[in-house]
């Protein structure tokens, strides 16, 4: 039997994980100085990928560079060239061909008009050396790419497909695994939106006015889906999916710190001061710890301080746009030593304001919960009741599970027995129905 050589493992490994590491923290900068460097999104993408398919085989066998990011750069652009060469090569072949093809044209007397007429015969250029990269633009660069990420041309599950795997730097596997679908949806998703860039021709810039405001919008959008369906998976076995909502808040770190506006900060404040409580949120083997029954002692106070200090830069000319309302309420629950005395009277007034910047029977649900508390269940079930009449999230698990939650405080355990019940089979989490069954059988 051949024996293995346990210190060149480790050795690898170690590699492996460097190049991981590097990828990880640089790829939006990478990519970016190459979608700038080659004019071409869907050609800087793909020759980073092929750098970083090179270092797994070279930085095992001949040991990290002293500079990985230059180094991929430099790897990635010499693959760019090659690819432009290969392009120019074929296309005079094309020119080659189209000219014979009109002199047998000529001899024959089938004139059709100039050789190649209707052809390109030069190959895209890039442009500046991405070695020659001023400092100041790198940020510019990766603006640009969540800019070209977040694109409206895409729908948003490639948008948010899309700027995981270029700006976040995440792998096809980690995204499916993140969002419970196949590596080839994913794939399928990534590829039709880098086709979809190149046939729109979006340009790889920091647009102005207000194509900058609707485009940044888009991208904060895109974080927080990110961040929403990794704090409160809607599907799969785990309440929360760690690894996705920490790369949103990174993600919106980097945002803040590139596009430092107002709601730009409110985001950030609403993602903080939310992960704040997810060392709570869930008990030894995963499973769902609701919020009047937490530790408030295990919140994380370091991400509570700069979500607060984020909320203040959230306010703008105008006041408090919609993350900074969300970040607001997410703060009154932060700085509460208990359910009982939060500040839930705050609450339903910023749930108001919401609701009148963002109508949505989700704000109305959650604007009921915080009247039952602070003023009690039956206020609150009568806006609950109201939103049933009006037939609005009909086929979601929250409005039974909330309902039944006010009926059960009110002493109707028989309804609220069935309104779990339903709530558990509108579920589609299974450590969320676990918690709404429990609830069901619990009642007396």
């Amino acid at each position: 039997m051949a024996r293995v050589d346990r210190s060149a493992l480790t050795s690898e490994d170690a590699a492996r994980r460097a190049v991981e590491a590097v990828w990880r923290i640089e790829s939006a900068r990478i990519v970016g100085a190459l979608t700038r460097y080659t004019r071409d999104f869907e050609l800087a993408e793909d020759v980073a990928q092929e750098a970083l398919a090179e270092a797994l085989v070279s930085w095992p066998r001949d040991g990290a560079p002293r500079d990985p990011a230059a180094w991929l750069v430099a790897t990635a652009r010499r693959r760019a060239i090659d690819a432009y060469r290969r392009r120019a090569g074929r296309d005079e072949r094309y020119a080659a061909l189209a000219h014979g093809l009109a002199e047998g044209e000529a001899t024959s007397g089938i004139g059709t008009g100039p050789a190649g007429a209707g052809m390109s015969v030069v190959a895209g250029q890039p442009g500046s050396d991405p070695a020659d990269v001023d400092p100041d633009r790198i940020d510019d660069d990766v603006l640009a790419l969540m800019f070209v990420s977040c694109h409206p041309v895409l729908s948003r599950e490639a948008q948010v497909a899309l700027t995981l795997r270029v700006v976040g730097g995440l792998t096809s596997d980690e995204i499916a695994r993140a969002f419970l679908v196949p590596v080839a949806t994913v794939q399928a998703r990534i590829t039709r939106a880098k086709k979809t860039i190149a046939a729109a021709q979006v340009p790889f810039e920091v647009p102005d006015g207000a194509d900058r405001t609707a485009r940044l919008a888009s991208v904060r959008g895109v974080l927080y889906v990110i961040f929403t369906e990794g704090s409160s998976a809607t599907s799969g076995d785990d309440w929360i999916r760690h690894d996705l909502a920490r790369e949103a808040v990174r993600l919106a770190r980097v945002l803040s710190r590139l596009a430092p506006e107002p709601e730009t900060f409110g985001l950030l404040a609403l993602l903080e001061l939310t992960a704040a409580r997810f060392p709570a949120r869930t008990g030894p083997s995963g499973e769902p710890i609701l919020l009047e029954d937490q530790d408030r002692r295990r919140w994380d106070r370091a991400a509570i301080i700069r979500g607060r200090a984020a909320l203040r830069r959230a306010v703008g000319p105008a006041g408090m746009g919609v993350y900074a309302l969300q970040a607001a309420i997410a703060e009154c629950h932060a700085v509460a030593s208990s359910v009982a005395e939060t500040d839930w009277e705050r609450i339903v007034v910023l749930y108001e304001a919401l609701g009148r910047l963002a109508p949505s029977p989700v704000v109305d649900l959650n604007r009921a919960v915080a009247v039952a508390m602070a003023r009690g269940p039956g206020v609150g079930l009568r806006v609950v009741d109201g939103l049933v009449e009006q037939g609005v999230l009909a086929g979601s698990h929250l409005l039974p599970g909330v309902r039944g939650e006010l009926l059960a405080r009110l002493g109707r355990t028989a309804e609220a027995r069935g309104e779990y019940l339903r709530a558990a089979e509108l579920c589609g989490n299974t450590a969320e129905r676990g918690v709404l069954e429990r609830k069901a059988s619990a009642l007396p």
